[in-house]
């Protein structure tokens, strides 16, 4: 009889100095659940430190373990990404490697996937050692994520997650480059529900995500899910056309009708600015929804594979499941 696995899908970039925690610590969590059987993919982003080298170590002593080295560092959707498509798991479990998200709770996520929920993904009720700038930074994004576009996002919530075989293989036929995955699962739909817990400090290493990737992730989000900066941009440049048409009328009744034309060169002055203004802000709108057209038409594979270790007793007795996009 075919054997039940659950998948854990750990995207890592530069990882060296928490890695082997990280196993020990989900190996623990797999022995403790003996009822199914367990993989644990590991996906190398193009780490510049001696990440790598160490999941190597630990395949050998562990056959649980697999490793897809991606060529360079494609970024983390795209990292998680990779670890979904090779996945054979009946429910997989996504987590960060650095230990922020507890491994320990994939024993409550289980439970409600046995429940029938599709989608179980963690709740942040605290967030130990952030930034009071990260914390209102993320609330804003959520916020304004969902004032913006047709789905919602759940409040307080990442990457660290469950969801089931019918929701990966949903991700898999979801051609599109930009990958926003919680966004994705939001939008697939299926039966939801969430667990609560405190996410940790980073056990080690520096956080992935500066100002820059962050504000990048937010853009991503937002113009992958939503038209209205494309509406906003429409209404907003009508108000700006009726008022400049107003100026227009105000100028040329000054200069024909008075002998003040002079006077209104500030009113004028600042039509003349807000229109320019308005018109950079909106070209600049439209040109990242153009950039996303222009990423899709390439139509380059998502990410590209330079070594992949994958026990050999999985492949045998899984190959038909086994979906990989080198």
């Amino acid at each position: 009889m075919k054997e039940t696995f659950i998948s854990w899908v750990i995207p890592c970039f530069n990882e060296e100095e928490v890695i082997l925690e990280t196993l020990a610590r989900i190996g623990q969590v797999c022995n403790s659940i003996n009822s199914y059987s367990w993989e644990i993919i590991l996906i190398d982003d193009g780490s510049t430190d001696e990440t790598r080298n160490i999941i190597k170590s630990k395949i050998k002593l562990d056959k649980r373990i697999q490793l897809i080295g991606l060529s360079r560092n494609y970024g983390h959707q795209i990292a998680v990404q990779a670890g979904l498509n090779n996945a054979i798991g009946s429910a997989v479990i996504i987590i960060d490697a650095d230990l922020q998200d507890p491994p320990e709770l994939a024993e409550k996520l289980i439970t409600e996937w046995e429940k029938g929920f599709d989608v179980i993904y963690g709740k942040r009720i605290e967030r130990k050692s952030e930034t009071l700038f990260k914390k209102s930074t993320a609330a804003i994004f959520y916020r304004l994520m969902n004032l913006l576009s047709d789905i919602e996002i759940p409040l307080d919530t990442g990457d660290f997650r469950l969801i089931d075989q019918k929701v990966v293989y949903a991700l898999r036929d979801m051609p599109e480059k930009g990958r926003f995955l919680r966004g994705l699962i939001t939008w697939a739909g299926f039966k939801q529900n969430y667990v609560e817990y405190k996410r940790e400090k980073r056990f080690a290493g520096a956080s992935k995500y500066p100002l820059r990737k962050m504000i990048l992730f937010a853009l991503e989000g937002i113009t992958s899910f939503s038209r209205k900066p494309l509406q906003i941009s429409s209404f907003a440049g009508g108000i700006a056309s009726i008022i400049s048409f107003i100026g227009i009328i105000y100028v040329l009744y000054i200069r024909l009708m008075t002998n003040n034309w002079v006077e209104g060169w500030a009113w004028l002055s600042l039509v003349i600015l807000m229109s320019s203004g308005l018109q950079l802000i909106f070209i600049g709108i439209l040109g990242e929804y153009l950039g996303r057209i222009y990423i899709e038409s390439k139509n380059r594979p998502l990410y590209l594979v330079d070594e992949k270790i994958i026990n050999a007793n999985f492949k045998e007795d899984n190959q038909a499941d086994l979906i990989t996009n080198e």
